[in-house]
């Protein structure tokens, strides 16, 4: 069996290919505003709403001009927002519903009239209203599934303008980015040179950064064994501690006690320094002197009288 090839690595200079071909075929499709007509540009909700504004601009005179439209008054000079185009398209409804029943009424009108002063005239028996109200109630029935068939439709379009305008939102700033990226890859290559060349430079400093698998694995199972044993001696002192901290505080009462007995001892010292230079001053012999010349005598005395050697 042949080995299987291991996935090639892209090169930064091959992204960076990729982003500029991907950014330039985007802006293809999305040409600027100020190289692009308005047939070309891209298309927003008051770029749909211009042929229905020219038409309700060219078939209203400025006398007839309806004053319940809020875009009359609050338009902005730069066209019609969408705040607007709603008002409109609530009125536009509105018109179109009277407009219906103004037809009807006329037409049923007409129907009626004909009807009387025909030769003959048309009379209309009971059993035709009652076929008339059946078909009637039919086609009420086929309109209201209509209705409803349109009312879905609406709504399935309405969130799918919603999906496409995020789409395109999200088109756009990843455009942004994409046109980004270029000068990123770029930066990021610098970045990459100048550690490699600092990692070149400190290479002879530190020999054990470049050294094979094997070498690395053993000196880290070396390290590993070396903090074991640091860890084993650091449980034996902690177990100590306790004894060594008792024996401390034993050694630090039997030197309190050595400290006050030196205390004791230079006070007696100081006190028989001072005695001995008030004799001195006063050219007689201290008491403790005198009678360590005593002692010294009869210790002299006695060794001579029993023949001890000194």
């Amino acid at each position: 069996m042949g080995r299987a090839k291991s996935p090639t690595k892209a090169s930064p200079q091959s992204l960076t290919h990729r982003a500029n071909h991907a950014l330039t075929q985007l802006q293809s499709l999305v040409p600027s505003a100020s190289s692009a007509s308005d047939e070309e540009s891209p298309i927003t909700i008051i770029r749909l709403s211009a042929p229905i504004l020219s038409s309700a601009s060219s078939s209203e005179s400025p006398s007839a001009a309806r004053t319940s439209d809020i875009s009359n008054t609050s338009l902005p000079p730069s066209g019609p927002t969408p705040s607007s185009l709603e008002a409109d398209l609530l009125h536009y409804k509105e018109l179109f519903s009277k407009l219906r029943f103004s037809y009807v009424e006329q037409v049923t009108k007409e129907k009626f009239i004909r009807a009387i002063v025909g030769d003959p005239p048309l009379i209309v028996t009971p059993q035709e209203n009652a076929e008339l109200e059946d078909s009637n109630k039919v086609a009420k029935a086929e309109l209201k599934a209509l209705k409803n068939e349109v009312a879905d439709m609406v709504k399935d379009l309405e969130a799918r303008g919603r999906e496409l305008a995020k789409r395109y939102e999200r088109v756009k700033t990843e455009t942004v980015r994409l046109g980004e990226l270029p000068g990123r890859v770029e930066r990021l290559e610098r970045e990459i040179a100048r550690l490699k060349e600092e990692q070149q430079v400190g290479e002879g400093s530190r020999a054990e950064l470049n050294l094979p698998l094997a070498k690395t694995l053993q000196l880290v199972g070396e390290k590993k064994r070396q903090m074991q044993e640091l860890d084993r001696q650091l449980e034996q002192l902690r177990n100590q501690a306790p004894r060594k901290r008792k024996e401390v505080e034993r050694l630090q009462g039997e030197v309190a006690g050595l400290e006050q007995k030196r205390g004791n001892a230079m006070a007696a010292a100081k006190e028989a320094k001072r005695r001995r230079e008030d004799k001195g001053a006063r050219n007689g012999v201290d008491e403790l002197e005198a009678r360590g010349r005593w002692y010294r005598g009869s210790e002299a005395v006695l060794r001579e009288l029993l023949g001890i050697q000194g």
